[in-house]
């Protein structure tokens, strides 16, 4: 699914975060201080971002306030313990789109994250048909006329972008970038790898996926 950049200096809390949210499919890279994740932020297209206000270098509200000046769209959900309405306010006002108090449930940042990622794509259906196949988001489903396919994250997380830009060229790097964290080992051939099993499940009677030589993938409703 969406890659998501957790900005949070406590690694036991960093740590459960993102290991909760792999395992929901999300891509999850981790910053701890406030200019790591503005470089982080400024190089890569994060789907979503989650910060903590108390930084070990910079209040998260600085780094809020340096991003939306640079123009930066991502959606920005606050993860703090500070409760206080002056505080709620002011994320609010520099450019949050939500704020979450901690402690919370995971199952709660989660169905945040989830709205603002609907949100940010600006579905009021989260259903997108492309020849004889149809993307529900919302229910993480995809069909190729009457038949299911049956995807693995990585594979969603491929069709999900080509989808997102049909009929258009997606850079192979990009889709590197979203199928795996920065943590993570990725071999020459592994976009190609994921690439090749969705044209496999996509078969003859779904949407191409052309290879643009020298610069990645398309999407071609047959």
């Amino acid at each position: 699914m969406a890659r998501i950049l957790l900005v949070e200096d406590d690694p036991s809390l960093a740590r459960g975060l993102s290991a909760t949210l792999k395992a929901s499919g999300y891509a999850v890279d981790v910053a701890e201080d406030g200019e790591t994740a503005l470089a982080l932020a400024r190089e890569e297209p994060f789907a979503l971002i989650t910060l903590d206000l108390g930084l070990p270098d910079m209040s998260g509200l600085v780094v809020l306030q340096r991003l939306r000046r640079e123009g930066a769209k991502t959606p920005i959900l606050i993860l703090t313990a500070r409760d206080a309405i002056e505080d709620r306010v002011a994320g609010l006002d520099a450019g949050a789109d939500d704020y979450l108090l901690k402690p919370f449930e995971p199952s709660e940042l989660e169905a945040r994250i989830r709205a603002l990622l609907r949100r940010a794509q600006g579905e009021a259906s989260p259903v997108v048909t492309i020849g004889a196949l149809s993307i529900d988001a919302g229910r993480a489903v995809a069909m190729v006329g009457e038949r299911m396919l049956d995807l693995r994250r990585r594979e969603w997380t491929v069709l999900e972008r080509l989808v997102a830009r049909a009929g258009k060229v997606v850079a192979k790097d990009r889709l590197a970038g979203e199928i795996f964290g920065f943590d993570e080992p990725v071999g020459p051939n592994a976009v190609e790898v994921y690439v090749a099993r969705l044209r496999r499940k996509l078969g003859p009677d779904g949407p191409e996926i052309r290879t643009i030589r020298g610069l990645g993938y398309m999407l071609v409703a047959p």
